[in-house]
C-alpha cells in the first residue's frame, strides 16, 4: 500500500533515494527540508505502508509565467499580465519503481492538490520542468504541452480535461 507524507520527516531515508538523476537525488537528501521550512515548496514523499524508504517525491509551489510563454491560441484569451500558475518543481520515482505507474500516481495527486488549491487561489495552469526527454514524453502523454519559450517546460491548463489519473 502506498502512503504519502508531507513534509518528509527525519525518519524517511532520503539519502538512499535513487531515482537515476543525481540532481533530484541530491535535492531530496539535502534541500527538500529547507524548502519546506522556508515555505519555498511543499514536498510530498511517497512510501510503501509504514516503511520509511522513499519511493517517490514531488514538490508544489506557486509561480507566474509571462503571457508570451503560452501558445497564442491560449494567450489571446487572457489578460495582458503575468499568468498565475502552480509548479511541480520536481517529480522523481525510485529507479526500482520505474514503469509501475508511481510517477503517474504522483502526478495525478499533484493535479488533485493543485485543483483543490485553485478553489481559493487563482491558478490558470500547472507547470512542470521536464528533467529529460523521457520525462518530457511522459508529461506530453498525460496532456501537458510545451511552453513556447522553453520546450522542456510544459503546462496543463487547469480547466483541461485531458489529464486522467490512475485507473481504479
Amino acid at each position: 500500500m502506498i502512503h504519502r507524507k508531507n513534509p518528509p520527516c527525519k525518519r524517511h531515508d532520503r539519502a538512499a533515494f535513487p531515482c537515476g538523476l543525481r540532481e533530484l537525488d541530491r535535492y531530496l537528501a539535502r534541500q527538500a527540508g529547507q524548502d519546506v521550512r522556508r515555505r519555498i515548496a511543499w514536498v510530498f514523499v511517497c512510501t510503501a505502508g509504514d516503511a520509511y524508504a522513499v519511493l517517490g517525491v514531488d514538490t508544489l509551489s506557486a509561480l507566474s509565467i509571462d503571457l508570451a510563454s503560452l501558445p497564442a491560441k491560449i494567450s489571446s484569451t487572457l489578460p495582458r499580465h503575468p499568468v498565475p500558475c502552480a509548479l511541480i518543481g520536481r517529480l522523481a520515482v525510485d529507479s526500482a519503481m520505474h514503469g509501475r505507474g508511481l510517477g503517474r500516481m504522483l502526478l495525478a495527486d499533484a493535479v488533485k492538490r493543485t485543483m483543490a488549491a485553485g478553489e481559493t487561489v487563482a491558478m490558470h495552469a500547472l507547470i512542470v520542468h521536464s528533467a529529460s526527454n523521457d520525462a518530457k514524453r511522459f508529461h506530453e502523454r498525460l496532456g501537458f504541452a510545451p511552453l513556447t519559450d522553453e520546450p522542456m517546460r510544459l503546462f496543463l491548463p487547469l480547466g483541461h480535461a485531458a489529464f486522467q489519473g490512475p485507473k481504479g
